[in-house]
């Protein structure tokens, strides 16, 4: 009989929660922060040298077509009136964008072709107070 009252007093003591577990339950189900998100392409962040054959490369290549060695060039010469008589110049330099998983290249039919792909940055703010703890989280390392 007194295991059965000890029972209910048990049950009838989780309605009154105390402060501390009210405290905490709101905490873990208040709305999450909302921080500001920017998405940026890389091709926005990287800077080239002007006047080099990279930067003809880039200009002359899209995202939204694959473009083949002779459109390339006739392009270049378009643009920049550079004429290349040899393709070998070219390709060292769309060979390293493409390691470098800048251009995406396909070869079909004993032709390449390449187009730029588009890498895409998701770049979150954080608070300032954030930023401010880590700042003195930084400091108080540096000064022990």
């Amino acid at each position: 009989m007194a295991g059965i009252l000890d029972f209910i007093k048990n049950l009838f003591k989780g309605v009154n929660k105390p402060k501390e577990a009210i405290e905490q339950a709101s905490k873990i189900y208040a709305e999450p922060e909302k921080r500001k998100i920017e998405i940026h392409s890389i091709w926005d962040f990287l800077k080239i040298n002007e006047n080099t054959q990279v930067i003809y490369l880039i200009s002359v290549i899209r995202f939204d077509e694959w473009v083949t060695m002779d459109e390339i060039r006739q392009r270049i010469f378009d643009l920049f009136q550079v004429n290349y008589q040899n393709e070998r110049s070219l390709y060292p330099y769309l060979k390293t964008m493409v390691d470098l998983g800048l251009m995406e290249i396909n070869n079909v039919g004993g032709k390449r072709k390449w187009r730029k792909r588009d890498l895409l940055i998701k770049i979150e703010q954080k608070k300032k107070s954030e930023e401010e703890k880590e700042e003195i989280a930084v400091s108080s390392e540096t000064t022990v």
